[in-house]
């Protein structure tokens, strides 16, 4: 069980700097243990934040006698921070051409109209729209183009890209989950939003694909993101940013940095701050997966316009549902991640289990050759970075169908956040 760091020690360990993994010491990496779950720990993560840039900015902050509040001294400057949120907190809108083949005439409502409307999260539309949803926002993998892309008459994009204010962040478990609370403490530090506090919500149905490899939502978000951090550095006196993401983020985090120029991350990447990433993948993905194993039925009965990303049409059509899949790399060969009465399933075993959870030939094969050569390749971001991650909390890691198909697994439980376990993140 790990114990809560005291201040002065997440202070240290965040400047004494050290090469974490066996790759070129071309950066350093601070890793930041913290006991708890992966939401539980926002609170600490943030007073280590707050440190992180009081200590780093010590001349653009002050202290009044009275012992308020650190407040940024605008006029003397700050590092620019940039906030990458988590999984499915990014807002998504659509607009329908005359292109778009709906699956009912009520679907087709905006169809033509070139207007914008809320796609994802939509949580006061009807249920009678969740069929609408789930269409337009499945993804669709053209053979022809090698990528993904939306359903043919559908446009999507992230709202409020450089807020903060696109997160999902309304109600008290969004809050939580989405970085709502971090952007309120920061905001009482003195930072604002479009000034020196900046916002890159993505697409999260998309995922980072291998050099070569066709990927046109993740080369716009690499551009605008490229082009958000320079304008931030710029309305800041030239200084360079800090990036900080949360799980999901986390990936297209490093992607970013990983095909920005090496003199471009040098100039303009202070610091990247990732939290709660397991760079390695968790089981927990796979249980949404193995459903499938568990039951003989695969539909969700009477989903609501919040649960649509839970129907295998949705969520199984997406790039991203490999993101997250346990790597080869970090969890042993031989360690068994699902048991059957026929076989065991183990990290590279994950084709077949993949094929035996039912997904079509040509998904387990995009598995193969798009996903894991970036699980099995993830480079160094050659930026100073610290990793933040929870542990000491029970964490999936072993699911067990001891009485075969139509029945929950039994699952084992190991060290973790929560979430994300402790081999993914010290595997990587």
């Amino acid at each position: 069980m790990y114990q809560v760091p005291t201040t002065r020690t997440l202070l240290r360990t965040i400047r004494s700097i050290f090469p974490c993994r066996p790759k070129p010491a071309a950066y350093a990496r601070a890793q930041i243990f913290l006991h708890g779950h992966k939401l539980r720990w926002w609170p600490r993560f943030l007073l280590i934040l707050s440190i992180f840039f009081r200590a780093r900015h010590t001349a653009a902050l002050q202290y009044t006698e009275s012992h308020q509040p650190y407040v940024v001294d605008h006029a003397l400057g700050v590092h620019p921070v940039v906030l990458l949120p988590g999984n499915t907190c990014s807002q998504i809108e659509a607009r329908l051409t005359d292109a778009y083949e709906p699956p009912s005439a009520f679907c087709a409502a905006r169809k033509g109209d070139g207007r914008w409307s809320l796609l994802w999260k939509n949580i006061t539309a009807p249920d009678a729209e969740v069929p609408c949803f789930a269409d337009q926002l499945r993804l669709v993998y053209d053979q022809a183009a090698g990528d993904y892309g939306n359903a043919p008459g559908v446009e999507t994009l992230a709202v409020s890209f450089g807020s903060t204010r696109g997160f999902l962040a309304d109600d008290p478990v969004n809050k939580e989950l989405c970085m709502g609370k971090l952007v309120e403490a920061l905001e009482r530090e003195g930072y604002r939003d479009g000034e020196t506090l900046f916002g890159a919500p993505y697409d999260f149905r998309h995922a980072p694909a291998p050099a070569g490899q066709a990927n046109r939502e993740l080369s716009l978000f690499r551009r605008r993101l490229r082009a958000l951090v320079e304008r931030a550095s710029r309305a800041n006196g030239g200084k360079p940013v800090i990036l900080v993401s949360h799980s999901q983020g986390g990936y297209f985090a490093l992607d970013f940095l990983r095909w920005s120029p090496l003199p471009w991350r040098r100039r303009f990447v202070k610091h990247f701050v990732m939290a709660s990433t397991g760079a390695g993948g968790f089981v927990l993905s796979m249980q949404g997966l193995a459903a499938s194993i568990a039951s003989s039925s695969s539909s969700v009965s009477s989903p609501s316009p919040a649960d649509v990303l839970s129907l295998p049409s949705v969520g199984r059509t997406f790039a991203s549902t490999f993101t997250a899949l346990p790597s080869p790399i970090a969890f042993h060969d031989d360690k068994p991640l699902v048991v059957t009465r026929n076989r065991t399933y183990a990290a590279r075993d994950m084709p077949a289990f993949l094929a035996a959870a039912g997904l079509p030939p040509y998904s387990v094969q995009l598995y193969e050759t798009r996903a894991l050569p970036v699980a099995l390749n993830l480079g160094a971001p050659v930026v100073p970075v610290t990793c933040v991650n929870g542990g000491g909390v029970p964490t999936p890691e072993m699911l067990v169908f001891r009485n075969g198909r139509g029945n929950a697994p039994e699952v084992v439980y190991g060290d973790g956040d929560g979430v994300v376990n402790l081999a993914s993140i010290l595997g990587t």
